[in-house]
């Protein structure tokens, strides 16, 4: 009956009320104030929030459909074990690392950077192409080994 009513599983809704309690949360204790930047406007949290989903929404979600869609339409060829999976999670794997070390990687607080570690940024943008050519490649082999072993898991 909930399910109907709802249209999802109780849990669902269980979750959304979590989520937003910890988002009341989270405003209540650094206060709406530490959101905006009120000197910069573009630095502010508000700002990158809305930016990023603006992002994902329109952007980069109907790209990485699309992209899985034209993967997906690979099933027609019959294949001993399928391979959108080996594909998909360095894929990921990838992106999520990109975007925790993009700061690094395009140099932003280089200054600050070169005075705690007496380094400089340079290496980050090689090292992450050799992680992801590195996932990728363990991806490979382990599709190889499916494929030699007859799709048994």
């Amino acid at each position: 009956m909930f399910r109907r009513i709802y249209g999802s599983h109780p849990l669902h809704l269980l979750t959304l009320i979590a989520g937003f309690a910890l988002f009341g949360y989270v405003v209540a204790t650094v206060g709406p104030a530490a959101l905006w930047n009120t000197r910069t406007w573009w630095q502010s949290v508000l700002v990158w929030f809305a930016a990023a989903v603006v992002a994902h929404d329109l952007l980069l979600f109907p790209a990485y459909a699309l992209a899985d869609r034209v993967l997906s339409s690979t099933r027609r060829m019959p294949l001993p074990v399928p391979v959108l999976n080996y594909l998909r999670v360095p894929a990921l794997a990838s992106g999520l690392t990109l975007i925790v070390f993009l700061p690094g990687i395009v140099g932003q607080g280089a200054p600050a950077y070169v005075a705690a570690t007496g380094q400089t940024q340079d290496p980050f943008f090689g090292r992450w192409l050799l992680l992801t050519a590195a996932l990728f490649a363990v991806s490979a082999l382990v599709y190889a080994v499916r494929l030699v072993s007859g799709g048994r898991e």
